[in-house]
């Protein structure tokens, strides 16, 4: 059921070209203006591709959202669907000639929805639940790992899969406990006394280290890797205790005035560094982007800009510092996924490329459409399962099978290929970059390695 247009709110109509939208934080006419519907992003579009409906295309949807700001429909359930239908997955923008912003349009359009028609009952209390109880709370994130680490080391894993337990849950939620990472203590609590690790050798550049929440629970071995190989390549690595999440899920989800306030607390805890690496290509186009929310306010604009210049993915930093070439052989072969934030979003492609190609031994095969989303989009997988699986059994269809390791440079991308190499049966290991990197350091240095 739609909204009337008497139920928007009066400001809503304050001003000529944004007559449905509410006045703060309403859609960028800037990034629609330069799209002439050409239909050069149908292509590129992973729900266009399986829908084969206009309005789950890019160009469908900047109408939409351009036809709210002339009056035409009205924010309701009609023009919700298609917007919360999108990945954000930004592969638009690198297919359209004109360059246009279709992802920050969606954002944007994300929180005049969310303002219009705020989520209740249930998804609202699930909602509320994790993007503003859980988190933005590292010692509360902290806990759920304690808890997960409990369920794995206990055995009560094994005993709830072997009794069928699990089958209580949703099917989709069932696929992601049985890919499951091992959950290990976090960096930031292993650290948490130490103002700097210092560097292996000569120190030659000291840099901060976006931890990430979810990444330090889930993936704290990764971080750990990511520390060691900044370490011995020269870098002293400071963690700046009053981080936080990046706040992407929350303007994924429209939740806009949250993410702004996560991005003060950033922007403030990294305010005396130097350069901010991060390792999950999501938190890193999301803190890249905190201009954006800002753009309604100068003062903290201005911040953001300065902030998000900072700002820099791990595989990128260490091409152009330079980095220490291992040794030893860990004789694999690998094909490699491009995280769409890294790809499109920070325009990382080559880079992570000849990191793996700089390790001894590692055969890259080639992974046809590379850059096509993986379905995983934040929480996609979890708000939209049946079109996160259908994205997901396209995406397989090009991973090669002859492969031992599919590598990238996301955590949510890690978690989507899990269940997709397990849905179809297959056996790939599924890595970051920079594992790979520090495995083959370690295994130079006569440790385990792989």
């Amino acid at each position: 059921m739609g909204i009337k247009e008497s139920d928007i709110k009066q400001d809503a109509a304050c001003t000529p070209g944004l007559s449905n939208f509410f006045l703060k934080d309403h859609p960028d006419e800037n990034k629609w203006a330069d799209c002439v519907h050409c239909g050069m992003c149908l292509e590129s579009c992973p729900t266009y591709e399986l829908t084969s409906q206009e309005q789950h295309s890019p160009r469908g949807r900047v109408h939409l959202i351009k036809s709210v700001a002339e009056g035409k429909i009205t924010v309701n359930e009609q023009f919700m669907d298609p917007v919360f239908a999108c990945l954000d997955c930004r592969a638009c923008t690198t297919a359209c000639p004109a360059g246009v912003d279709v992802g920050g349009l969606i954002e944007e359009a994300r929180g005049q929805i969310r303002q219009a028609i705020p989520l209740t009952g249930l998804k609202g209390m699930v909602s509320k639940f994790f993007l503003k109880g859980l988190f933005p709370h590292q010692n509360r994130l902290n806990s759920l790992g304690s808890i997960l680490r409990f369920y794995q080391k206990s055995g009560m894993q094994k005993v709830v899969r072997k009794t069928k337990l699990i089958k209580i849950m949703p099917q989709h939620l069932v696929d992601m406990e049985a890919i499951m990472p091992e959950v290990n203590k976090p960096v930031r609590k292993k650290y948490k006394n130490q103002n700097v690790i210092k560097s292996k050798g000569k120190t030659r550049n000291e840099v901060s280290f976006l931890t990430g929440c979810v990444m330090d629970v889930m993936f704290s071995d990764i971080n750990e890797a990511t520390i060691n190989v900044l370490t011995r390549n020269g870098n002293d690595v400071i963690i700046p205790n009053k981080q936080t999440c990046c706040g992407a899920l929350h303007v994924h989800a429209g939740d806009r005035e949250t993410g702004r306030k996560l991005a003060k607390q950033n922007i403030e805890a990294f305010n005396d560094s130097d350069k901010v690496i991060v390792n999950a290509a999501g938190c890193g186009y999301a803190l890249k982007e905190y201009p954006e929310l800002f753009r309604e306010d100068p003062e903290w604009h201005e911040k953001a800009e300065k902030f998000a210049a900072k700002v820099e993915d791990i595989s990128k930093y260490l091409y152009d510092t330079g980095y220490e070439k291992p040794k030893t052989e860990l004789n694999t072969r690998i094909t490699y996924h491009d995280a769409c934030h890294l790809a499109h979003g920070q325009g990382v492609r080559q880079e992570p490329r000849d990191i793996l190609l700089d390790i001894p031994g590692v055969e890259m095969v080639h992974m046809p459409n590379s850059d096509r989303c993986c379905g995983s989009a934040g929480i996609y997988n979890i708000t939209n399962p049946e079109m996160a699986s259908a994205v997901l059994d396209s995406k397989m269809e090009n991973v090669p099978e002859d492969v031992d390791m599919i590598s990238m440079g996301n955590p949510g991308c890690m978690l989507q290929m899990a269940m997709g190499v397990q849905k179809h049966g297959r056996n790939q290991k599924i890595v970051h970059t920079i594992q790979l990197l520090d495995w083959a350091y370690q295994k130079e240095d006569g440790k385990e390695g792989l």
